[in-house]
């Protein structure tokens, strides 16, 4: 593939709040494209993209579903990515690869709280974006609105490159304004056919004047640009399409489309869009990783098929007939069917059996993949989610991901005997393909725990492990996923002296801990260098305590927030042994922790309630019973926006309360915010619950 076919790519992702319109706008660009011949709509559970069970039967994205059709001669690789809190990950994991992506809005609600999540994630990637304002049809839309709210609540310099003909059920089309020139979509074939028709009379005003705008937001990313329009020069169309897609890729502007999907109006001007002002992988530049041999040497790979083969490995899913499938993006070079590839972070080499075109849980068998494409793959057994996979003889390591911290669990147990292997198997292919989900057996209760983002991320996990993986289980009620610190600074040291294997092991540790703000798990420091203890000892040590923390002191749950620093350790040439300083260090840690005295951390959630005005009160009174604390309200239209601070131990069936005391008109958004300490009285009936008194 040459570098003029790889700059025909655009590597995008859909990405928006809960019900905003991702997925209607993605079967709409799938039927408009002729990927696909029939719409199908979320609400009758036959979008393309909402391919498993769970997303059919509940009408929401669950996992991030890839595609790729062709418009205007591009090839545009799709991933529609869920809107909902609980599946966040699968966004995260997504924009980490893409090259550019849409931001859906819903015209009524503006910029919603999971919006500005992904966003954040956005630009936490560096991923530039265009925004579709959609649902023009429904009432209350307010076009004007989004954008103000794009650039207040997202801090994005916007504007508009289209305004609205209409609005409500009088929404007609849309007046682009780089064209000046009005659109209609025929009713007849399903919006497929565009219809350009000159600007209606009592709009030429306004559509002059928003042109006028979007030209003095550019003026300031082209100083070429800003002189003509100052010196009174007629700008081009064509120039006004160069600077808005240069400001595009450096992320200093958004330009803001609109429309209505589900009323099939707006979407092939959208794909206009993707294909004029998103960038191709050229675009995007080197990409830059550090070399396996030396990690603080830099290593660069160009988005070229001569390059030496690399790629990212960022989602990983269980196909029924082909068997695990890595979804890879190919950052440099060819991939080839049958090729062995080198994992640098497991150093091991792996063998790609087959590759694979996806289009949702449909496939396309592909002899070769090149640079610029993003692609599943079979074969693959040790590789994870995040890891590189590259030439062996000149490895590169590009960074690796973050996952978020999994704060609610319940208790599974199998149905039968036969039931228990297979689901330790089961479990562990589900985190595999989900790094936000874990499990593990809680040694004092003997339950087997199973850790994820919320309510509902659990239930889906149960109801695969029924459906999909045909194990029977009992699932418990939901429980909070508590943490163990300290309360103060302690100092202890431990001594481990015995003979083992007919040798004696020798260990001895001196360590201080304190409490630190960070909301990790420990931090360690050392003065200590090589002169007074081997480094492989200091880091057996290091190890050691990594290991130690997340079985906790008191009540078995993971330490966090604290700092420990390795003040002292003698050495004996002869019996100092790993083994010795790891015992030792395991000892001192925790007789340190109990002496600086254990309390109990609860997750705290950011919370969002949109209520009716009439409702407001009763909402909050319900937060202040659920020990909560309310940190600011706005007036959105009519409605008021509550965000608040609430234990997550309080939040356990809040759909349901919420929908009784607003009779159903209110609705919320919940996200982990951080960990807190728990008032001594509470801390004590939850661990009496346990079985442990304080």
């Amino acid at each position: 593939m040459s570098s003029t076919q790889i700059e025909k790519i655009r590597n995008i992702g859909i990405m928006a709040h809960i019900d905003a319109g991702k997925t209607t706008t993605t079967e709409r660009i799938l039927y408009y494209t002729g990927k696909s011949h029939k719409i199908g709509e979320v609400h009758d559970g036959a979008a393309t993209m909402d391919w498993m069970v769970q997303e059919q039967e509940r009408g929401i994205t669950i996992t991030s579903a890839a595609t790729s059709c062709s418009w205007k001669k591009k090839n545009i690789n799709i991933i529609d990515t869920p809107g909902h809190v609980d599946f966040t990950i699968e966004v995260e994991r997504s924009l980490r690869v893409l090259d550019g992506a849409v931001g859906v809005f819903d015209a009524v609600s503006g910029v919603e709280p999971q919006s500005e999540t992904v966003w954040g994630q956005a630009d936490k990637y560096s991923v530039p974006r265009i925004a579709f304002v959609n649902k023009m049809d429904r009432v209350g839309a307010d076009f004007q609105n989004c954008i103000e709210e794009i650039r207040e609540k997202l801090d994005k310099t916007a504007a508009a490159i289209q305004i609205p003909i209409g609005a409500e059920d009088e929404f007609l089309g849309m007046i682009d304004l780089v064209e000046m020139r009005a659109l209609y979509f025929s009713s007849e074939n399903l919006g497929a056919t565009v219809e350009e028709k000159e600007i209606p009379a009592d709009l030429i005003d306004e559509a002059t004047l928003s042109r006028e705008e979007l030209v003095e937001t550019l003026c300031d990313y082209d100083d070429d640009l800003a002189e003509a329009y100052l010196g009174g020069e007629e700008i081009s169309n064509e120039r006004i399409k160069e600077v808005i897609r240069t400001s595009v890729i450096k992320k200093e502007f958004v330009p803001v489309l609109c429309g209505s999907a589900f009323k099939n109006k707006g979407v092939q001007p959208l794909l206009d869009a993707i294909c004029d002002y998103l960038p191709s992988p050229i675009d995007r530049g080197n990409i830059v990783g550090v070399s396996a041999k030396d990690t603080s040497k830099e290593e660069v790979r160009r988005p070229d098929t001569e390059e030496l083969f690399s790629a990212l490995a960022f989602k990983i899913a269980t196909d029924p007939f082909v068997g695990m499938l890595h979804y890879i993006r190919i950052y440099s070079g060819v991939l080839k069917q049958g090729a062995t590839v080198y994992n640098p972070l497991k150093k091991k080499k792996e063998r790609i059996t087959k590759i694979l075109q996806m289009h949702a849980d449909k496939r396309t068998e592909l002899a070769e993949a090149r640079a610029g494409d993003i692609v599943a793959v079979s074969g693959m057994k040790e590789t994870i989610t995040g890891e590189t996979i590259c030439v062996d003889h000149k490895p590169i390591i590009y960074d690796l991901m973050d996952f978020p911290e999994s704060v609610i669990s319940v208790a599974i147990e199998p149905k039968t005997t036969a039931d228990e292997k297979k689901l330790m198997e089961s479990l562990g292919r589900l985190k595999l393909e989900d790094p936000s989900f874990t499990y593990n057996n809680n040694k004092e209760t003997g339950q087997l725990l199973i850790y994820g983002m919320g309510e509902l991320h659990l239930e889906i996990i149960a109801d695969r492990l029924d459906r999909e993986f045909k194990v029977g289980i009992r699932v418990g009620q939901p429980q909070v996923s508590y943490r163990e610190s300290i309360l103060g600074s302690a100092e202890s040291e431990s001594t481990f002296d015995k003979e083992h294997g007919g040798k004696v092991q020798f260990g001895h540790v001196r360590l201080k801990v304190e409490p630190t703000e960070c909301q990790t798990g420990i931090e360690f420091h050392t003065d200590l260098t090589k002169r007074d203890l081997p480094l492989n000892f200091i880091d057996a040590i290091e190890k050691s305590l990594r290991d130690t923390a997340p079985g906790g002191a008191m009540a078995g749950y993971a330490f966090i927030n604290i700092k420990v620093t390795l003040l002292a350790a003698n050495f004996n040439e002869e019996s100092s042994s790993e083994v010795a300083y790891i015992i030792a260090a395991s000892g001192a840690f925790r007789e340190a922790c109990q002496k600086a005295k254990i309390g109990l951390l609860e997750p705290l959630m950011s919370l969002e309630v949109i209520t009716p005005v009439d409702y407001t009160g009763d909402v909050i009174s319900d937060i202040n019973m659920k020990r909560g604390k309310v940190l600011a309200m706005n007036s959105k239209q009519n409605k008021e926006v509550v965000e608040a601070e609430v234990p997550l131990a309080e939040m356990f069936g809040y759909s349901t309360d919420l929908r009784s005391r607003s009779q159903g008109r209110a609705s919320f958004t919940m996200n982990f915010s951080k960990y807190e300490s728990i008032p001594m009285e509470l801390a004590k009936v939850i661990l009496e619950k346990k079985g442990i008194y304080i």
